[in-house]
């Protein structure tokens, strides 16, 4: 999963890049926000961690600008302590959460965590694709009730394809949200790592889709 951090505070902002890459997600970062709003337009995020006080461009300005344009992925927005009112606007400028400064990392990562599972519709922090389980929170992936061995780009490949289980997904869609955008990106990394899960997991887990990428099965493959 990828994510771009919009906050002009250098302090912050590293702990905030820090965190989310331990976490496991590429992480892009911006601190102006002409810069902002030109990524979240042309990147595919599946998340945007948005200060609203960034120069040049308002973080408000921003989302709604990525909304008008069509623009869909979560938005946590991030306002300052007594700024109810900022609350109020980005909600309404299509924000889906908000987190009030000073915050605990651990409750930022929670969040993110349940913005990524709704907005691929889980409810659940555990993502089920048959026997084969993923828990969101701990990053732990079981296959009938044992623990699998995953390195972290198996990791991520594999999430991101149980996020959308029964859906194509294609190469470059990969490539897009597994590696931040200064990553230098191999497409043939992508298909190493499809086999690497392949001896992991049980035959017919994950498809080949002639000329449309992979797919992940929804049930016990047989």
């Amino acid at each position: 999963m990828r994510i771009l951090v919009a906050e002009d505070q250098p302090t912050l902002a590293s702990q905030l890049v820090d965190s989310l890459q331990q976490a496991g997600y590429a992480t892009d970062s911006a601190a102006d926000g002409r810069d902002v709003q030109h990524l979240g337009l042309e990147e595919p995020f599946d998340l945007v961690i948005l200060d609203l006080g960034l120069p040049h461009l308002d973080g408000l300005s921003i989302l709604r600008h990525w909304r008008s344009a069509g623009r869909r992925m979560p938005v946590l927005i991030l306002t300052a302590r007594d700024a109810w009112h900022e609350k109020v606007n980005g909600i309404d400028a299509g924000a889906d959460d908000y987190l009030t400064k000073p915050f605990h990392m651990e409750e930022l990562l929670a969040r993110v965590r349940a913005l990524i599972r709704r907005s691929a519709g889980h409810a659940s922090a555990e993502i089920r694709c048959g026997a084969l389980v993923l828990d969101t929170a701990s990053r732990r992936v079981t296959l009938q009730g044992q623990p699998l061995t995953l390195t972290a780009h198996e990791l991520r490949v594999l999430e991101y394809l149980m996020h959308r289980p029964g859906q194509p997904v294609s190469r470059s869609e990969l490539i897009e949200h597994i590696y931040a955008q200064d990553y230098d990106r191999d497409s043939n990394t992508i298909e190493v790592f499809i086999n690497r899960l392949r001896k992991k997991l049980p035959p017919g887990s994950i498809e080949t889709l002639r000329g449309l990428g992979y797919r992940m099965a929804q049930a016990d493959p047989p």
